[in-house]
């Protein structure tokens, strides 16, 4: 039993040597015929066997591969991540290694390859594999300068000019060589969308097209003798970019804006158009230790709108101290209806005096904004700004408020002097945004202040011409027997004949009537005297008083102006001669001493 048990068993393992035997061969042949070029590395990592399109990879015949490094063969040994990988991968540790690759082939080109080694099932080694993804990389490299290059213009478009931006801030981009300084021309066509909207935007396009072409000859003459020629992109639209990276300093920045704006000048003839144009650039260069990208195109922004607002067809240099005024002009901007709400805002009185008798008749309400970070701001500072948000409304609603109340206070505190009018500074936005007749009526009721004692300023330029609502809203006011005075007169319209249709009480000559008067006993040698100015004065101040209307001469410094401006006749003075802006305490105390005819109290 036990022979005829153990009989069979022989013949067994023979046809499993036989299958097993005929599955090597058929792998072998699969192994050599395969077209994915293939290595047998054993766990000492040198290759015990390689196919045919693995030898045709690397130039040689795979039979003298045998016993080689297969690392050095693919080069696994370049970085370190990709080495300890391969090792892990060798002693059984890892799974897989996937990684990319440049061989030199031995005909001098190179082949970018896919490398990969996996461990070989129930076997001793592992199986090392290379494709050839020259064909897939190249397809890539075009796909990637398709999506980084401008259509129109062929330029480098927006991304990979921050690409490159990135990559010159880097600090190992310029620690070891170079300047350490980087420079940027940001430039925008002016009026170019007039070409688009007339000749239509392919006429449009092959205009961008040919500034492209003379920014990049610009670039290439200002390279040739330098080491790094500026990189040119298209940002979108019509603006553009010309990146110094190791820029020698301003001078090398100005001189590739004037060669640019210089390129531009000459007309473009386009399919039968001749097109002129202008650019305007803004120009930044700086260290780049410290300098993001954000913070570079920030300033080149900033620097390109002042050369649009300075007249456009220029270059500009940045300004670290226009900077900081913008920055500051924006901190106020945001701050300013909260400062409203936190009462940061107060009133100084500066006193309207008469010229006869050199008694106080009246005060002009001038505010002031107690700002936490940059202290005490006149209006030059902040009501452009107010006016700009529509905050003015509510602002010039307080100080009308806070004036009036003022006014009574100083009524009912010197019952023995005669009353004192204030004068509130009115913008012509308060007219339009708001009803102001109403503000005024509720705010006269609230004070008790009678209404010819509050009298509303308003500049020239806001009130000549008006029509429609505002001049009804004047007519309204002046009806209830507020006064209306016309601020910095002579300045704007001077439209003296419209003087007649205006509820107008009051008329204040602009301070430049006043500081070109002729002087007398003090003369002024930094002011050049213009008898023509007191000519003009003295019919405006004629005119006015046939037409019933008093005149205030503003900025009166000196006695001398004073005494030539009563002479022609001004009813009231008001300047540093009688008194600064001054808080409502001072204003009750010269209320007691009523004088000013020897000067200043």
């Amino acid at each position: 039993m036990s022979g005829t048990s153990e009989g069979p068993t022989p013949a067994a393992d023979l046809d499993r040597s036989a299958v097993t035997d005929s599955d090597h061969t058929t792998y072998h042949r699969v192994f050599a015929a395969a077209p994915l070029a293939m290595a047998v590395v054993d766990r000492a990592g040198l290759v015990s066997g390689a196919n045919a399109a693995f030898g045709e990879l690397l130039g040689t015949d795979p039979e003298t591969l045998t016993g080689r490094v297969a690392a050095d063969l693919v080069d696994l040994a370049s970085d370190t991540r990709s080495w300890h990988a391969y090792r892990e991968v060798l002693r059984g540790r890892q799974a897989r290694l996937r990684c990319t690759r440049r061989l030199k082939h031995p005909e001098g080109h190179s082949v970018w390859v896919q490398v990969t080694v996996a461990p070989l099932s129930g076997e001793s080694g592992v199986l090392l594999s290379v494709a050839d993804i020259g064909a897939r990389r190249e397809l890539q490299a075009q796909l990637r300068h398709l999506q980084m290059h401008d259509p129109v213009t062929r330029l480098p478009n927006r991304t990979l000019f921050f690409e490159r931006l990135s990559a010159a801030l880097e600090a190992e981009s310029y620690e070891q060589s170079g300047t350490g300084r980087i420079g940027l021309c940001y430039l925008d066509l002016d009026g170019f969308k007039a070409v688009n909207d007339t000749l239509g935007h392919r006429v449009g396009d092959r205009l961008l097209a040919a500034v492209a072409e003379r920014l990049t000859r610009v670039a290439d003459e200002a390279g040739y003798a330098r080491a790094v020629t500026p990189l040119v992109a298209r940002l979108g639209g019509d603006e553009f970019a010309l990146l110094v990276e190791d820029s020698t300093g301003t001078e090398q920045l100005a001189d590739l804006a004037e060669s640019a704006l210089k390129a531009l000048e000459e007309p473009f003839d386009l399919a039968g158009q001749r097109l002129s144009l202008t650019a305007s650039i803004g120009v930044v260069e700086r260290h780049a230790t410290g300098t993001t990208a954000t913070g570079l195109m920030q300033a080149a922004d900033t620097t390109l709108y002042w050369a649009k607002a300075d007249g456009k067809a220029r270059w500009t240099l940045f300004d670290p101290e226009r900077n900081a005024h913008r920055m500051t002009r924006q901190a106020l901007a945001s701050t300013l209806r909260p400062a409203i709400e936190r009462n940061e805002f107060a009133l100084e009185y500066q006193p309207l005096v008469g010229m006869e008798d050199g008694r106080l008749s009246g005060v002009e309400a001038l505010i002031r904004w107690n700002h936490p970070q940059f202290g005490t701001l006149t209006p030059n500072r902040f009501i452009g700004l107010a006016e700009e948000d529509g905050s003015i409304v509510q602002l010039g609603r307080w100080a009308l408020a806070t004036a009036c109340r003022q006014a009574r206070r100083w009524q009912l505190d010197h019952p023995e002097e005669p009353p004192i009018f204030v004068s509130v500074n009115v913008a012509v936005r308060q007219v339009w945004d708001s009803d102001l007749v109403a503000d005024v009526a509720r705010i006269l009721a609230e004070t008790g202040l009678a209404p010819h004692l509050l009298q509303l300023e308003l500049t020239e330029s806001a009130v000549m011409g008006s029509a429609g609502r505002p001049l009804q809203a004047l007519q309204a006011l002046s009806d209830m027997g507020v006064r209306i005075a016309i601020d910095d007169f002579g300045t704007g319209y001077s439209n003296l004949a419209y003087l007649s249709r205006l509820p107008v009480s009051t008329l204040k000559l602009d301070g430049s009537f006043v500081r070109g008067f002729q002087y007398e006993a003090d003369k002024n040698p930094a002011i050049s005297p213009n008898p023509a100015d007191e000519v003009i004065v003295e019919a405006m101040i004629q005119l006015a008083h046939r037409l019933g209307i008093t005149v205030t001469a503003e900025c009166v410094e000196t006695s001398a102006q004073a005494t030539r401006l009563r002479r022609i006749g001004c009813d009231t003075g008001q300047g540093w001669l009688y008194s600064r802006p001054v808080p409502p305490d001072r204003i009750s105390e010269l209320l007691g001493a009523q004088t000013y005819a020897a000067g200043k109290p």
